[in-house]
């Protein structure tokens, strides 16, 4: 298995990527050519639907970030962590816990996001 947190680490940085070059080159090497990210608000599917999907969250809320907020655990080909989104200075605006699958090569199969708070 992969170093799950340096994966998770770059799967926050994808998030994080507003350059769309910089930010697909980050997705082929977290995501597989199968992927599929689902929480309460969205889903995206392929590498091409995870760019879309994170580049609208994006647009919706600039200068905000994402920060992994607790250590990964991992066994099998699980693993799940904590995170915030927060903007510059303030206080989080959305928390959450996303649980993922890692395939046999590495990177991410899928992702499920649940919301602990949430923008109104």
């Amino acid at each position: 298995m992969t170093n799950p947190t340096d994966l998770i680490d770059r799967y926050i940085a994808m998030w994080n990527e507003t350059d769309g070059e910089r930010r697909r080159a980050l997705i082929a090497g977290v995501w597989t050519e199968r992927a599929r990210y689902i929480d309460p608000l969205m889903t995206g599917e392929g590498p091409a639907g995870i760019d879309a999907m994170v580049a609208g969250v994006q647009a919706r809320f600039p200068g905000h970030r994402f920060r992994r907020t607790t250590p990964v655990d991992a066994h099998n080909d699980r693993v799940r962590f904590g995170w915030h989104l927060v903007p510059e200075g303030g206080p989080a605006l959305a928390a959450g816990i996303d649980f993922g699958v890692i395939a046999g090569d590495g990177r991410l199969e899928s992702m499920t996001g649940f919301l602990d708070h949430r923008p109104g």
